[in-house]
């Protein structure tokens, strides 16, 4: 058993707060905008969030949606333009150790070019965040468990 089952379930489950009914409701507000819920399935699922007291009555109400409804929340506007805006950040974080890195090449009179090398780790980390986005946790953790300790390995 989990140490953290018995919190979500029993005597001691724990209460919900009005940030995580929030994130469960803009999730069902997704699912209806991608036509996986009906307008009336939808609204009578929101009714049920914001009627929770319990984490556990929850987490029903997205389970039968794929990746609990977690992908069609990342493809939503909101969450592409704030993408986007961690993706420049993260741009312009790369550009100025670059040029800081530079500088420090240029004074140092090395022949070498040393800041190529944690530059091109620079320059890769920006470009798998630019894919990826908010999508790296599926990405990374698609299976939640070893593919060799899956049931249907061979």
């Amino acid at each position: 058993m989990h140490p953290n089952d018995a919190t979500w379930s029993g005597p001691n489950r724990l209460r919900t707060s009005d940030t995580e009914r929030e994130q469960v409701a803009e999730i069902l507000r997704a699912a209806m905008t991608e036509g996986r819920l009906t307008l009336e399935e939808g609204e009578e699922r929101l009714g049920q969030v914001y009627a929770a007291k319990f984490r556990d009555e929850l987490a029903p109400l997205t389970a039968d949606l794929p990746d609990q409804g977690r992908r069609a929340l990342a493809d939503t506007p909101q969450a592409q333009a704030a993408t986007r805006r961690d993706v420049r950040r993260h741009a312009g974080f790369v550009v100025v150790l670059a040029f800081f890195l530079t500088s420090l090449w240029a004074l140092s009179g090395a022949h070498f070019f040393w800041p190529a090398i944690p530059l091109a780790f620079l320059v890769i980390g920006l470009m798998r965040h630019a894919r990826y986005g908010n999508r790296r946790f599926e990405h990374y953790h698609r299976h939640q468990v070893a593919p060799w300790n899956a049931p249907n390995y061979r």
